[in-house]
Protein backbone atom coordinates (compact mmCIF):
# COMPACT_ATOMS: atom_id res chain seq x y z
CA UNK A 1 0.00 0.00 0.00
CA UNK A 2 2.92 2.58 0.78
CA UNK A 3 3.94 2.84 -2.96
CA UNK A 4 0.33 3.08 -3.85
CA UNK A 5 -0.73 6.00 -1.25
CA UNK A 6 2.72 7.80 -2.43
CA UNK A 7 1.56 7.64 -6.16
CA UNK A 8 -1.90 9.10 -5.58
CA UNK A 9 -0.64 11.62 -3.13
CA UNK A 10 2.01 13.02 -5.80
CA UNK A 11 -0.36 13.17 -8.59
CA UNK A 12 -3.69 14.69 -6.11
CA UNK A 13 -0.83 17.47 -5.24
CA UNK A 14 0.16 17.81 -9.16
CA UNK A 15 -3.58 17.72 -10.38
CA UNK A 16 -4.41 20.09 -7.38
CA UNK A 17 -1.78 22.83 -8.54
CA UNK A 18 -3.04 22.65 -12.55
CA UNK A 19 -6.69 22.92 -11.55
CA UNK A 20 -5.65 26.23 -9.23
CA UNK A 21 -3.52 27.39 -11.75
CA UNK A 22 -6.23 26.95 -14.39
CA UNK A 23 -8.81 28.50 -12.49
CA UNK A 24 -6.76 31.65 -10.55
CA UNK A 25 -4.51 32.43 -13.37
CA UNK A 26 -5.83 31.20 -16.71
CA UNK A 27 -9.27 31.51 -16.80
CA UNK A 28 -9.00 35.26 -15.43
CA UNK A 29 -6.28 35.60 -17.97
CA UNK A 30 -9.18 34.19 -20.65
CA UNK A 31 -12.11 35.87 -19.79
CA UNK A 32 -10.94 39.08 -18.57
CA UNK A 33 -7.63 39.86 -21.20
CA UNK A 34 -8.60 37.49 -24.06
CA UNK A 35 -5.47 35.51 -23.32
CA UNK A 36 -6.00 31.88 -23.90
CA UNK A 37 -2.95 30.25 -24.03
CA UNK A 38 -2.95 29.13 -20.18
CA UNK A 39 -6.40 27.69 -20.60
CA UNK A 40 -5.25 25.79 -23.58
CA UNK A 41 -2.32 24.13 -22.42
CA UNK A 42 -2.86 23.84 -18.81
CA UNK A 43 -6.01 22.39 -19.42
CA UNK A 44 -5.11 20.27 -21.16
CA UNK A 45 -2.69 18.79 -19.24
CA UNK A 46 -5.00 18.91 -16.49
CA UNK A 47 -6.80 16.49 -18.55
CA UNK A 48 -4.52 14.19 -19.40
CA UNK A 49 -2.90 14.85 -15.38
CA UNK A 50 -6.62 13.38 -14.15
CA UNK A 51 -6.59 10.69 -16.11
CA UNK A 52 -3.64 9.13 -14.20
CA UNK A 53 -5.52 10.69 -10.61
CA UNK A 54 -8.10 8.03 -11.28
CA UNK A 55 -6.13 5.30 -12.03
CA UNK A 56 -4.23 6.24 -8.65
CA UNK A 57 -7.30 6.57 -6.78
CA UNK A 58 -8.59 3.38 -8.41
CA UNK A 59 -5.16 1.64 -7.55
CA UNK A 60 -5.26 3.11 -3.99
CA UNK A 61 -8.44 2.21 -3.56
CA UNK A 62 -8.95 -1.29 -4.54
CA UNK A 63 -5.68 -1.53 -2.46
CA UNK A 64 -7.48 -0.64 0.60
CA UNK A 65 -10.63 -1.70 0.02
CA UNK A 66 -12.65 1.03 -0.75
CA UNK A 67 -16.59 1.33 -0.61
CA UNK A 68 -17.38 2.45 -4.67
CA UNK A 69 -18.77 5.61 -2.86
CA UNK A 70 -15.29 6.46 -1.44
CA UNK A 71 -13.28 5.73 -4.19
CA UNK A 72 -15.92 8.28 -6.37
CA UNK A 73 -15.86 10.97 -3.84
CA UNK A 74 -12.50 11.13 -3.73
CA UNK A 75 -12.15 10.75 -7.53
CA UNK A 76 -14.12 13.62 -7.81
CA UNK A 77 -11.83 15.56 -5.75
CA UNK A 78 -9.74 16.31 -8.48
CA UNK A 79 -12.31 18.20 -10.41
CA UNK A 80 -12.93 21.00 -7.61
CA UNK A 81 -10.41 24.01 -7.16
CA UNK A 82 -8.59 23.01 -3.74
CA UNK A 83 -10.16 19.81 -2.85
CA UNK A 84 -8.01 17.28 -3.95
CA UNK A 85 -5.39 18.69 -1.29
CA UNK A 86 -8.23 18.07 1.02
CA UNK A 87 -8.61 14.78 0.18
CA UNK A 88 -5.26 13.76 0.17
CA UNK A 89 -4.61 14.93 3.55
CA UNK A 90 -8.26 13.18 4.45
CA UNK A 91 -6.68 9.11 2.69
CA UNK A 92 -2.97 10.18 4.23
CA UNK A 93 -3.66 10.72 7.75
CA UNK A 94 -6.03 8.15 7.65
CA UNK A 95 -4.34 5.25 5.84
CA UNK A 96 -1.20 6.04 8.19
CA UNK A 97 -3.08 5.90 10.98
CA UNK A 98 -4.55 2.38 10.15
CA UNK A 99 -0.84 1.15 9.25
CA UNK A 100 1.00 -1.02 11.85
CA UNK A 101 4.03 0.22 12.81
CA UNK A 102 7.18 -1.52 12.40
CA UNK A 103 9.88 -1.56 14.72
CA UNK A 104 12.50 0.14 14.02
CA UNK A 105 16.13 -1.97 15.00
CA UNK A 106 18.23 -0.84 17.88
CA UNK A 107 21.64 0.74 16.81
CA UNK A 108 24.49 -0.55 18.89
Amino acid sequence: MGGALTRYRVIAWIVGVALAVLVLIGMPLKYLFDEPIVVAVVGTAHGWLYLLYLAATFDLGRRVDWPLKRMLLVMLAGTVPFVSFVAERKVTRELTAARPRTPEPAVL
